[in-house]
């Protein structure tokens, strides 16, 4: 553990008056995958939602068609919501497991990449999602991260990912595109921040979800400040940790309900993101995503797990350590999940994290001098 390297001050992002638009992931927006991507931009919008997000263009037409994309376009056009999008996993050793990437260039993932980033600027969809593995669920301890696979090493796979973004960096360029790398599960921002500023601010940022930097043990301020000056996109979410006997139990919860401060966040971002949308990423619902929803438990006494987090200072570690046992000792007992999470209970919390994300940026927004916004 070790001093953290300063970071830019702002980003290159559009310019774009504060307060943002809220808006919500497309994916896992209650009854989403069942209702189409029409239905999802009608019902987001009569939730009170003002954007959505869709995981991947594939989401939003397997074949990538260009009618049936524009037609999605033009709907949420005609709502006045924005629309983003996103591709897929960066991560050569990970797209073995999302074979609709090499599918998507017949054979050839670079031009699978290739094809997806013309659907998305062709339709103004200029900020693209992208992340570096997924999460292996029903895996024990440290193995529901990539980082911790045992047949090829962490740093070998960063180091695949940064040459896979240097193939990825001139297409990029020339259609006039942002890729952003999600602050996911298995990445600590520290290793998100050093892809994107060799691969070129210019054409990567960051995606910032707001809660799986704790599963890496790292203080939701700290990686605020961090990652602040390349976000590009948001999934905002919220989530305990929970003491229990292999470690700490993470679960997630409506927006406000958890360890994340969204008033650090959201004046962070008016600070050096001002053009950025919020887009709430809810906990999904049971009857759109079937059987019993993944626990995790981050084995801190396991010393590889906790080894693996080389770049984290012990003053933030300590930070993070007394936030978990603070929030701990004002909820004492673990929050149980309810005994059914369908589409009723996920509805009811998305739109807590609604209400509580709109409060808080109303405040910011309120609080922020004109003057304090980049011009």
């Amino acid at each position: 553990m070790h001093d953290s390297k300063p970071v830019p001050e702002t980003a290159e992002t559009p310019e774009a008056p504060w307060p943002p638009r809220i808006g919500v992931d497309g994916r896992k927006f209650p009854g989403a995958v069942r209702g189409g991507c029409h239905d999802t931009l009608d019902r987001a919008r009569d939730t009170g939602f003002e954007g959505v997000f869709f995981r991947t263009l594939l989401d939003m037409s397997p074949a990538l068609d260009a009618g049936e994309l524009r037609e999605i376009r033009e709907h949420a056009d005609d709502l006045g919501m924005y629309l983003e999008a996103g591709l897929g996993k960066v991560n050569p050793f990970a797209t073995p497991e999302t074979p609709e990437l090499r599918a998507a260039g017949d054979g050839d993932i670079l031009l699978g990449f290739r094809r997806m980033i013309e659907a998305g600027a062709r339709i103004g969809c200029a900020e693209l999602w992208a992340a570096t593995t997924g999460y292996q669920a029903g895996y024990a301890g440290r193995f529901v991260w990539d980082r911790f696979r045992t047949d090829v090493t962490w740093t070998e796979q960063l180091a695949a990912t940064a040459r896979f973004l240097g193939r990825l960096r001139p297409i990029a360029l020339d259609l006039g595109v942002h890729v952003n790398l999600e602050t996911h599960e298995e990445i600590t921002s520290f290793e998100l921040v050093e892809l994107v500023e060799a691969a070129g601010p210019d054409v990567y940022g960051i995606v910032f979800d707001t809660a799986n930097p704790l599963q890496r043990l790292e203080h939701p301020h700290a990686t605020a400040d961090r990652v602040a000056a390349y976000v590009r996109q948001t999934q905002l979410k919220d989530c305990s940790l929970s003491p229990v006997e292999d470690g700490l139990r993470f679960d997630l919860t409506p927006c406000g309900d958890g360890l994340v401060d969204f008033e650090h966040v959201l004046a962070t971002l008016a600070r050096t993101a001002p053009a950025v949308n919020l887009t709430i990423e809810n906990q999904e619902s049971r009857d759109d995503f079937p059987g019993p929803a993944p626990v995790t438990v981050l084995p801190i006494r396991d010393a590889e797990f906790a080894g693996s987090h080389s770049d984290l200072t012990i003053s933030e570690f300590a930070a993070f350590t007394g936030l978990v046992y603070d929030h701990a000792s004002r909820r004492p007992r673990a929050a149980s999940p309810p005994a059914r999470f369908g589409h009723a209970e996920a509805m009811a919390a998305v739109r807590r994290s609604l209400d509580h994300v709109t409060q808080v940026r109303d405040r910011v927004a309120a609080a922020t001098r004109p003057s304090a916004v980049p011009a």
